[in-house]
């Protein structure tokens, strides 16, 4: 089914592209990063930097901003950067900008789960978002902390609260499910990781990842055990990292080339260019759960068209099916939060 379409582009690829195109368009995109002195959100920036098609690159966060912001400034690309700190600051960060990432809140630490997040994270998502609601409320908002499963639910129901919601602009960033795979698979096959593309669909958090190898571009083949620890390598990933970490953090810097590759994807589709698919976490009727991560034909408007799930095998199904239970309570769990 994908094979079809054009695959997801590396930042490297993307950045050629954007380059080509803004030097015959004009655009005016303004980006912001919500938690942008944290261990993602400036790696982020850092990336996003380099984006031609960036005009105005608004930093914000609760402390360090203004010497973060001081130290990207200095990079010899055109958008100009500013940092804003604290609440005061916030809704001047957020005036007038097209897409907002935000991947604040606090990191994964060995021990703990993404929902072990829950507490701490939903209320700084449900904040940022009214804030949103109020000073870009037709910004695309690219939801990056976790549980992401949990988040993009809160960030709706907070839109809806304010009569501003637009399903089509509400996306969790799964991204790294997807380059995760890509390199997974690459490295076992003796690939350039550049060259494959394994969608993603679910959710993103333990067994909701469901990594689709039957529909992986180049095709490739595993046997059942190979392909069996290969999905739940894929799945534990981000576990992997905060165990390296050895209660250091969690991860930063592949979540960061991640977010950004999404940002600039979508920010490529908005200012013209075709085929441009990321997978990512929506509101959606593709299975019986509300929320669910698929590939995304993105556009001049955003989302053009879901692409759904395609032909699944036998052992992506029982994947999907055995994700359900724990991705629907985690919506719901979100929807309640947001709700009191």
């Amino acid at each position: 089914m994908f094979s079809r379409l054009a695959r997801p582009q590396t930042l490297g690829a993307l950045a050629g592209a954007l380059r080509n195109f803004s030097s015959t368009t004009a655009c005016n995109n303004k980006v912001a990063v919500l938690g942008a002195s944290g261990g993602i959100g400036q790696p982020l920036s850092l990336l996003l930097k380099n984006n031609p098609v960036i005009t105005q690159l608004a930093l914000y966060d609760i402390a360090h901003t203004p010497g973060v912001a001081c130290d990207l400034s200095h990079i010899e690309t055109g958008s100009e950067v500013k940092g804003f700190l604290g609440d005061a600051e916030l809704g001047a960060c957020l005036d007038g900008c097209e897409i907002v990432v935000i991947p604040a809140g606090v990191p994964r630490k060995p021990g703990m789960t993404r929902d072990d997040l829950f507490n701490t994270n939903a209320s700084i998502v449900r904040d940022l978002v009214k804030a949103c609601t109020k000073h870009c409320p037709t910004a695309f908002l690219l939801l990056i902390t976790n549980p992401v499963n949990s988040t993009v639910p809160i960030a709706s129901e907070v839109c809806k609260a304010a009569g501003t919601y637009d399903p089509n602009r509400v996306i969790g960033v799964t991204t790294l499910d997807v380059v995760r795979a890509n390199t997974f698979v690459a490295n076992l096959k003796g690939l350039n990781p550049a060259d494959v593309n394994v969608p993603v669909v679910g959710g993103h958090a333990g067994k909701t990842i469901i990594p689709l190898i039957s529909q992986a571009t180049p095709s490739v083949e595993f046997d059942p055990e190979t392909l069996d620890n290969l999905t739940k390598r894929i799945q534990d990933a981000g576990t992997e990292v905060v165990n390296a970490k050895a209660g250091a953090g969690s991860a930063t810097l592949s979540m960061a080339y991640a977010g950004a590759r999404f940002t600039n994807s979508l920010l490529a589709a908005l200012n013209g260019k075709e085929g441009v698919i990321e997978c990512g976490f929506i509101k959606s009727s593709e299975t019986e759960c509300p929320y669910f991560s698929t590939p995304l034909l993105l556009g001049k408007n955003g989302i053009e068209r879901n692409l759904g799930l395609g032909k699944l095998s036998d052992y992506e199904t029982k994947l999907v099916a055995d994700a359900m239970d724990e991705l629907k309570g985690s919506i719901a769990k979100g929807e309640k939060f947001a709700s009191q």
